[in-house]
C-alpha cells in the first residue's frame, strides 16, 4: 500500500508559540504541492530551516516544534447500577449472581426471608417493598412468577421511587407484563421487557453464547434514563449472552412453539413414568434429560407459559392434530396388514380346502413384512397336514 504525503499550509503564524488549541491555524491537505511559511510568521529562536522548494516539508518536522497542551484527565468512572429484584427465589437468586459479578448494587425483597443468604452474598435484603423502594433503585428487575406478577405490581409505592426509575422483567412471556407495566406504572417511568432464555440449570457454567431477549418498550432518549438502560442491558452482553432485539409479539410467537411446546412435551412423558434402562440409546437419553428438566420446574410457569401466552392454545391444538395424524397412520397402516392376513386366511370360492396352505402365525412371512421391523414375527413353523 502507497503512502500518501500531507503537506501542511500555514499561514501568519509563530511556530514557536504554537500550543494545542492553535493548531486549528495548521489546514493539512492531501492534494497541497506547496508549502507556504510567511518569514515573518518564524521567531529566530525556533530554530526551524527552511527546505528548498525541491524537497517537500514532511508533517513531522513542523509538529516536532509544537508545544502540546496537556491531555484532558480521564472520565471519571460511573457509579455501580443498584438493582432491586422483587422475587429472590431460585431464579432470582441465579440473576443476581450475574449483577453482582458486573459490580453492581443488588437490593432483594421476597415473601420468603432470604436474608441470610443474601448476608453471604453482599447483597442488601428488605423484608417489604416499601422499605426497599425507599433505596430509590435505578432499576426494579421482577422476578416474580407470571400467576403472581400483577398483584405485586400493584402493591408496589410508586410515589417512593424515583421518576426515572426503569422497570424490567424476566418473564417467559412478554406482551402480558409490557401490558401491565404500561396500564400500572406512571409515563415518566422506564420499560424494558427482557427473557433469559436460560435457567440456573441450563446457565449453571456460565451465560456465554446463551440468547437473552430484551424489548426497549419505554426510554427516553439522550437521558439518564437511556444510559441505565444501556448499563442495565450491557450486564448480560458482559457476561457473553447472545443479545437478541425482539418484539413482545414476535417472542411470544416464538416462544409457544418452542418453549411452551418443549414444556408440554415434557410434562407428557413424566405421566409415562419412563426410566432409565441398560440399552438406553442418545435419543431416549434425551428424552429422559427433558422430562426431568420440565418437571422440575414449577407448575405455575407452566401454567402461565399456557394462560399468558396468546398463542400456547393454537399450539395445543397443532399439537392435538400431529398426534392424530401419527396414530392415523400407524393404524392404517396395521388395518391393511390385517385385512390382508384374514382376506387370505378365507378359501375363495371354488378352491378345494385340502390344497390350501395354512400358516400358523397371523401375520405375513417375514420376508414380506416391508417396513415394520417393530413387530415381531414367529419363527415358521411346518404347515399343517
Amino acid at each position: 500500500m502507497a503512502s500518501s504525503s500531507i503537506h501542511i499550509s500555514i499561514s501568519n503564524t509563530n511556530l514557536s508559540k504554537i500550543t494545542r488549541p492553535d493548531l486549528s491555524a495548521i489546514r493539512m491537505t492531501a492534494t497541497s504541492t506547496k508549502v507556504i511559511l510567511p518569514s515573518q510568521s518564524i521567531s529566530r529562536s525556533s530554530n526551524l530551516r527552511l527546505p528548498s522548494s525541491s524537497s517537500p516539508l514532511r508533517c513531522t518536522s513542523i509538529l516536532d516544534h509544537v508545544r502540546m497542551a496537556p491531555e484532558p484527565p480521564n472520565k471519571p468512572r460511573e457509579d455501580p447500577l443498584r438493582i432491586a429484584i422483587i422475587g429472590f427465589g431460585n431464579f432470582g437468586q441465579f440473576i443476581a449472581r450475574g449483577l453482582a459479578r458486573q459490580g453492581h448494587n443488588v437490593l432483594a425483597t421476597s415473601r420468603t426471608d432470604y436474608s441470610q443468604y443474601c448476608n453471604r452474598h453482599g447483597i442488601q435484603f428488605f423484608r417489604s417493598l416499601d422499605a426497599m423502594c425507599e433505596e430509590q433503585p435505578d432499576i426494579v428487575l421482577v422476578c416474580t412468577s407470571i400467576l403472581s406478577t400483577e398483584g405485586v405490581i400493584r402493591r408496589i409505592p410508586l410515589h417512593k421511587l424515583k421518576p426515572d426509575t426503569i422497570f424490567a422483567d424476566v418473564l417467559s412471556v412478554k406482551q402480558y407484563p409490557r401490558n401491565l407495566f404500561v396500564e400500572v406504572l406512571p409515563p415518566e417511568f422506564g420499560i424494558v421487557c427482557t427473557h433469559p432464555m436460560f435457567g440456573p440449570e441450563s446457565g449453571r457454567h456460565g451465560w456465554v453464547g446463551l440468547p437473552f431477549v430484551y424489548d426497549q418498550v419505554r426510554v427516553r432518549p439522550h437521558s439518564l434514563q437511556a444510559r441505565n438502560c444501556a448499563r442495565f442491558l450491557n450486564i448480560f452482553e458482559k457476561e457473553g449472552c447472545r443479545m437478541v432485539h425482539m418484539s413482545c409479539e414476535e417472542h411470544d410467537r416464538y416462544a409457544a412453539g418452542s418453549q411452551f411446546i418443549t414444556h408440554t412435551i415434557g410434562r407428557i412423558l413424566s405421566h409415562l413414568n419412563l426410566e432409565s434402562t441398560p440399552i438406553n440409546t442418545k435419543g431416549y437419553e434425551t428424552l429422559l434429560n427433558l422430562t426431568e428438566n420440565t418437571v422440575s420446574d414449577s407448575t405455575d410457569l407452566y401454567f402461565g407459559l399456557f394462560m399468558y401466552n396468546v398463542n400456547a392454545t393454537e399450539q395445543i391444538a397443532n399439537l392435538d392434530r400431529a398426534f392424530e395424524t401419527v396414530k392415523q397412520k400407524l393404524f392404517g397402516k396395521l388395518h391393511d396388514i390385517l385385512r390382508e392376513q384374514i382376506v387370505e386366511r378365507i378359501p375363495m370360492p371354488g378352491t378345494p380346502t385340502a390344497t390350501r396352505v395354512m400358516d400358523p402365525h397371523f401375520l405375513r412371512d417375514a420376508n414380506r413384512m416391508e417396513g415394520l421391523t417393530s413387530l415381531i414375527v414367529p419363527r415358521r413353523s411346518e404347515h399343517v397336514k
